[in-house]
């Protein structure tokens, strides 16, 4: 489990997608807080993508790729080079700073465009239609991995506004319009849309309560 609170930016060091085997290596500073570094079998979101470190030295950690997570993030895109945010996972005992954020990337989306407001930037990040019935705005939603506050909502996009701060100590520093974006909803909203889907109930409207009795006007 993981909280959408970016501990550090790394880059990508290697990419070895040849063969079978994908295995991603990212290097990173030492870590700042938390004591020890990642050690072998740590869980490491990387752009939001949890990863498990197997390969591990001072600075850098090697993990393998599954085939579901390179066709379900950007990661599939990564240029060595490229910088990534990177959040350890969760101690039991630690400040609960964002949301639950899992680590299981639902799609991806794209950056729409960018804009100042003053000192803060807001992004507009076009959404798949299958991930908009499980946002809501002033809900969270964690993208790259970052735990975000969904300010506004369209048809078919999200947007999130970022405070200065937020923008320097994370890898949306270099996002761009166009640039692929791994989004994961709310797990608290997954679990109450499917329950709804389950019970037929997903799609509620005044008429259908009155129908069952249920709606008073």
């Amino acid at each position: 489990m993981f909280t959408g609170l970016i501990e550090q930016v790394g880059r990508i060091a290697a990419w070895d997608r040849s063969g079978d085997a994908r295995r991603l290596t990212i290097e990173h500073a030492v870590w700042e807080s938390g004591g020890a570094s990642v050690r072998p079998g740590d869980s490491v979101a990387v752009n939001g993508a949890c990863l498990t470190a197997e390969r591990v030295e001072a600075t850098r950690f090697t993990c393998s790729v599954l085939d579901e997570t390179v066709s379900r993030t950007s990661l599939a895109d990564g240029a060595i080079g490229e910088r990534v945010n990177l959040e350890r996972a969760m101690a039991a005992d630690a400040r609960f700073g964002g949301h639950m954020v899992q680590g299981h990337i639902d799609a991806l989306g794209t950056a729409l465009s960018i804009r100042r407001s003053g000192v803060d930037r807001i992004v507009r990040i076009e959404c798949p239609p299958q991930l908009m019935a499980g946002v809501v705005e002033k809900g969270s939603v964690a993208l790259d991995g970052i735990s975000l506050t969904i300010a506004t909502l369209g048809p078919d996009w999200l947007e999130v506004h970022l405070i200065p701060f937020t923008w320097a100590h994370t890898a949306w520093c270099d996002l761009s319009q166009g640039s692929r974006v791994n989004i994961e909803t709310d797990i608290i909203g997954k679990y109450v849309q499917r329950y709804m889907e389950q019970q037929g109930t997903a799609h509620l409207s005044s008429d259908a309560l009155r129908r069952a009795g249920r709606w008073m006007d």
